[in-house]
């Protein structure tokens, strides 16, 4: 299969490509063109051009053209799915999971446009009117990475189709099977031409083509904090909005009166979930030292009782990293210099084809040691004990990042007191929960604005204040 980038309404090729594999076999299963900077170029002026048109249609003009889209998305719903699968390796729930919020992500910002409400303001000398408009910010340039493919691309599409902007999305070369198809699906609808442009390529060269360009008004990016910063660096050739969920380094504070078994299940059950290529995964789980034991015996029970996405046995599936360069990093990780602990359960390359990794339990790391200061974004979990007189929550915050949190606890003072204080933009209590709803995004150098929620929308607006004289 190969796959083209799609530009100003065409499907293109580039001078090179790119191989695409099946992180379960670890056989190539497609080529996707790769663009160079001239491409870039050409798909930014598209949407510029493109925001002309689209940007001046009404909310029920652009709704019309938004549910014909998902109308499409979900007639197509086991291709794109399948497509997830051979890309990624993700377990049918996962696939249908990302497949869903996409289409979940369209069909909420056509509905939360409407109440992005603008308001009058009084004036104090009664002399005039004051109120607020919106318009559409312009351009959108969206970088995106593989892990969630189609959620990703959701979370930027949805606020800027719904608002009237016009975009250009790079897609992770990992993985563009499904987000090609998509965007066959978008050019069966009637958005004007160059509304939406999907490209692949290397990253630096992409990366640097739309932050150094003038074109966008709003650069928005899901991936690690180091790309970040590099797209910050490139970006100051014109004035630029800048809305960033970058790595994530998220603790875990497991107290001696949780719900153990609750807490067990749900912590591991989001760190395996997706091979642990989550953002929000937990990154650093400190137990109390009262109950540290049992989390460990159950903890290990759990994991080993995962099966490899493809085998027959009964039990919930571990799927495999995206690639094998992934693979060899995790695997670094569990040597014991990188640690200073030691593994219960897994810390190997699985025995079979693709980039299957071991479940991997680690107890008594190091808190300084390199495990716990990186994002892992594998099946690894690192555990550790905490006593009575540590300050937990300092040491929770001792990290360069600041996107999730998780506490377990039936103490409502000290969930309080976490709320205060933990330095993170997620703070979750007792559930590892999120929904579209409500606001995602990060502290410190995990980037700034937010992803999903009616909050999102204020990045996809200018915001222009009118005084007439009574």
């Amino acid at each position: 299969m190969d796959i083209q980038n799609f530009i100003d309404n065409e499907f293109v090729n580039g001078l090179e490509t790119i191989d695409v594999f099946n992180p379960v076999t670890g056989e190539k299963v497609s080529q996707v063109a790769s663009a160079s900077a001239e491409d870039v170029n050409r798909a930014l002026h598209a949407a510029q051009t493109a925001s002309n048109t689209y940007g001046q249609l009404s909310i029920n003009a652009r709704k019309a053209l938004i549910d014909e889209l998902i109308a499409k998305l979900k007639g197509d719903e086991a291709t794109i799915v399948d497509l997830l699968i051979q890309e990624t390796g993700k377990t049918y729930d996962v696939a249908s999971y990302d497949f869903n919020m996409l289409v979940d992500c369209l069909g909420y910002y056509v509905e939360e446009v409407k109440r992005h409400y603008a308001e009058t303001i009084p004036d104090y000398d009664g002399g005039h009117l004051n109120f607020l408009s919106y318009q559409p910010v312009g351009v959108v340039a969206g970088l995106l990475t593989w892990n969630f493919p189609l959620l990703n691309l959701g979370y930027k599409l949805g606020p800027a189709l719904a608002s009237g902007c016009t975009s250009v999305f790079k897609i992770s070369d990992k993985t563009p099977m499904a987000s090609m198809r998509v965007a066959e699906l978008i050019n069966e609808v009637a958005f004007p031409k160059g509304t939406v442009n999907m490209i692949c390529g290397r990253g630096k060269v992409v990366s640097d083509a739309m932050a150094g360009s003038t074109i966008p008004r709003l650069l928005t990016m899901i991936g690690s904090t180091f790309a970040g910063q590099k797209l910050i660096e490139k970006s100051p050739t014109s004035v630029k909005r800048l809305s960033l969920e970058l790595g994530g380094d998220a603790p875990v504070l497991v107290f001696d009166d949780a719900d153990l078994d609750a807490a067990v299940a749900d912590i591991v059950g989001l760190k395996l979930a997706n091979a642990g290529q989550i953002c929000v995964a937990p990154n650093r789980i400190f137990v109390h030292r009262n109950i540290y034991s049992d989390f460990i015996d159950k903890a290990k029970v759990l994991m080993e009782s995962y099966k490899y996405v493809g085998e027959q046995s009964s039990g919930p599936e571990l799927s495999p990293v995206v690639s094998e360069e992934i693979l060899n990093s995790l695997l670094g990780f569990c040597e014991p210099e990188m640690h200073k602990g030691t593994i219960v359960t897994g810390g190997k390359r699985a025995n079979r084809p693709g980039y299957f990794m071991q479940a991997t339990l680690i107890k008594d790391v190091a808190r300084d040691s390199a495990l716990t200061c990186e994002e892992i974004f594998g099946p690894i979990m690192p555990v550790m004990p905490f006593d009575d007189d540590d300050d937990i929550f300092a040491i929770a915050n001792d990290t360069e990042y600041g996107l999730s949190a998780y506490l377990y606890t039936q103490n409502l003072a000290r969930a309080l007191e976490a709320e205060r204080r933990l330095l993170f933009g997620n703070i979750l209590i007792n559930e590892a929960y999120y929904s579209l709803q409500l606001p995602h995004g990060g502290l410190k150098q995990s980037g700034f604005g937010k992803d999903v929620s009616h909050l999102a929308l204020d990045d996809y607006y200018d915001t222009k204040r009118i005084s007439i004289k009574r």
